[in-house]
């Protein structure tokens, strides 16, 4: 007999709490005390455990969910779900333990698609607002907003709530300098191009259920001067006088658009305030060989008293905020780098006239810098996603209940995923926002990268049309930059439109088509007999739903795994067309014809299920070729198409690649 009882003495700091272990019970078991006022560390892991409360009360957190608990509550998680456990009362609580491994089980909730809590929960989607200083080229379009796009068709399609939001990020000094080059103001520019993105997303096929311009939009600069006075009375961001520089000749001070030298991080060539390359952010001062943009004499050192954070004092909470959602290792790298220099003093407000000055009159002439101001953007699109739909997401008070997932290019990575949530700290101490990351590399366009002001770019408008976005969404997700910088090369576009999408996939489903107009008048026949090659070809049909619904599902989302299983099902079904065919006219072997043509069909099911998300109008194309309506749910099952739909294949064109939309 093992007879364990609670004991303070045996206890020690394990997940922020008090944990003790209970031996020689053959699983993993043992006693847990919070005291009043702690939270446990959030965590997963593939072992399933539960809780049995003792005594006292508090708050148990599972994927987002808070729930009550008191004496007598028993609690289960299932593998890879995030749990905590705070203590809300005045006594200690006092919880047992046990948890074991069973593979079986953590694999299924490892396929279920829904592992991360996303069941039940609205997911606000935001690709980076992009910068209204110039329309959108294929660079920008492959990564953060075509990867939003597909992760919300996908989950509607699991039956979850997703939104997708982005904006105009119109406070951006990259849009003053347009303006002064164009000898226009910020607002007409910011307008002006604002207008051209949105028409580029929807050009793309890219929904947005969210657009919101934060110059224009009514309510936006008061509410942001109330998250930006919440971060002035949490006491850690307020007026400090730092190193700074200015223009030699002009005297103008020297931030972001206007300046440029070598990163302090990686000895590269930098713009001002981040680094493109290594994603380490600067404070320009610290730049080497500064180069000024405004004349030609070496910038000169000064002292500026600006709103400033002393960001180097929050390690731990980004690192516990990067423990809850899923945050790529490269981002938590990318931490671990920018907390070793020991010290950040970051301005978030600079000297300005194009923005929102803060609602405290102690700095004249400072605007909120834009990039703080982001993280206060994405709260009021929630508000705005929400007012439309009669739902009371408030900006001022964000929930517990909200799944965010962030879309954004690795350049952007030390603001989404090191900065914001500090803000998010600082002005809401209550909520620990649950955020999801995925981050892009660069795109190249012919081996360099894209550039606006050396032209050296497609612009969406150039190639797309509504004949050409399918092919232009399947070539972007088949080469997306994801972990890596990946290249646009038109030949090899062209390429892949001729010989892929209308060499194999068009002349497989045409040929089909064919098929079934002389053999069955254009009707889709029943499956007769089948066959030990039939059994296996719908179990290799099985394994790329699989495959395909693992390369979207959150955690390992990637759209360039997705795409290649689209590629890997219409190379299945070409081999399998041709073994079968060798059966084609026999009567004696009809059946097992008629059998393999069903397959057939239940390829071209899957590939237009498969392919919703990535290429929307082929899908939906596919799908009504077939007799069927468009693709409105995520199957866990190879289906084959019903018998008696009538099959218009022959008749259907789904890939034409014709000139481009326009000449810039």
């Amino acid at each position: 007999m093992i007879l364990n009882q609670y004991s303070e003495s045996e206890l020690s700091e394990a997940f922020d709490i008090d944990m003790s272990s209970v031996e020689g019970l053959g699983f993993g078991a043992g006693w847990g005390r919070v005291v009043p006022g702690a939270a446990s560390q959030s965590h997963q892991h593939d072992e399933t455990e539960f809780f049995v409360i003792v005594s006292g009360t508090g708050d148990l957190t599972v994927d987002g969910r808070t729930r009550e608990v008191r004496p007598g509550t028993v609690v289960l998680f299932e593998p890879f779900e995030s749990h905590t456990i705070s203590n809300n009362g005045g006594t200690d609580l006092i919880f047992f333990t046990q948890y074991w491994r069973d593979p079986a089980r953590a694999q299924d909730q490892a396929r279920s698609g829904n592992s991360t809590g996303r069941t039940g929960r609205p997911q606000f989607v935001f690709s980076t607002p992009p910068t209204p200083n110039g329309d959108l080229h294929l660079g920008h379009l492959s990564g953060p907003y075509l990867g939003a796009d597909v992760y919300v068709r996908h989950q509607r399609l699991q039956g979850n709530q997703a939104w997708h939001l982005t904006g105009s990020d119109d406070f951006q000094s990259y849009v003053g300098a347009v303006a002064e080059r164009e000898n226009t103001t910020p607002a007409e520019v910011a307008a002006h191009y604002s207008a051209e993105i949105a028409a580029t997303l929807k050009a793309m096929d890219i929904e947005v259920d969210e657009f919101y311009a934060t110059s224009v939009n009514e309510g936006y600069p008061e509410g942001l001067q109330r998250f930006f006075t919440r971060l002035v009375e949490s006491g850690h961001v307020r007026p400090m006088t730092t190193p700074a520089l200015q223009d030699a000749e002009t005297g103008e001070y020297l931030y972001e658009v206007n300046v440029g030298g070598t990163c302090p991080g990686c000895s590269g060539s930098t713009g001002g305030n981040i680094c493109e390359e290594c994603g380490e952010p600067n404070l320009v001062a610290d730049l080497a060989a500064p180069v000024s943009r405004l004349s030609p004499s070496a910038p000169k050192q000064t002292e500026v008293e600006r709103y400033t954070l002393p960001l180097h004092e929050f390690a731990d909470v980004v690192a516990d905020h990067h423990r809850r959602g899923r945050v790529p290792a490269r981002l938590r790298e990318l931490a671990q780098r920018v907390f070793a220099r020991g010290r950040l003093d970051l301005p978030v407000s600079h000297p300005s006239g194009w923005g929102v000055p803060p609602a405290q009159d102690d700095l004249e002439g400072q605007a909120i810098w834009v990039w703080p101001e982001m993280s206060y953007g994405f709260l009021h699109g929630i508000e705005r996603l929400g007012a439309g739909r009669g739902e009371s997401w408030s900006r001022e008070t964000p929930s517990a209940d909200w799944k965010i997932v962030h879309f954004f290019g690795y350049d952007n990575s030390f603001y989404h995923s090191i900065l914001y949530p500090v803000l998010y700290r600082l002005a809401f101490p209550g909520w620990d926002p649950d955020i999801d990351y995925h981050v892009n590399e660069f795109y190249l366009l012919e081996g360099q990268k894209f550039s606006t002001s050396r032209r050296h770019a497609i612009w969406g408008k150039d190639i797309l049309t509504p004949e050409s976005v399918d092919a232009v969404r399947y070539y972007l997700c088949r080469t997306r930059p994801e972990g890596e910088r990946t290249d646009f090369r038109r030949a090899e576009f062209d390429r892949a439109c001729s010989q892929t999408l209308v060499g194999q996939w068009e002349d497989w489903l045409g040929g089909l088509g064919e098929r079934i107009d002389r053999d069955f008048g254009g009707v889709v026949p029943d499956a007769g007999t089948w066959t030990g090659e039939h059994t296996a070809f719908l179990a290799r049909l099985s394994l790329r739903l699989d495959e395909v619904t693992a390369a979207l599902d959150p955690g390992g989302f990637s759209v360039r795994d997705a795409a290649a299983v689209l590629d890997g099902i219409v190379t299945d079904v070409r081999a399998f067309s041709r073994r079968q065919a060798a059966l084609a006219g026999i009567d004696r072997w009809s059946s097992e014809a008629r059998t393999a043509v069903a397959l057939e069909l239940a390829a071209a099911r899957l590939l237009a299920t498969a392919a919703a998300p990535m290429m929307p109008r082929f899908s939906a194309r596919l799908a009504a070729s077939l007799g069927l309506p468009a693709v409105s749910e995520w199957p866990d099952e190879v289906r084959l198409v019903g018998p008696g739909n009538r099959c218009t294949l022959a008749g259907t064109r789904f890939f034409s690649v014709g000139e481009p939309a326009r000449d810039r």
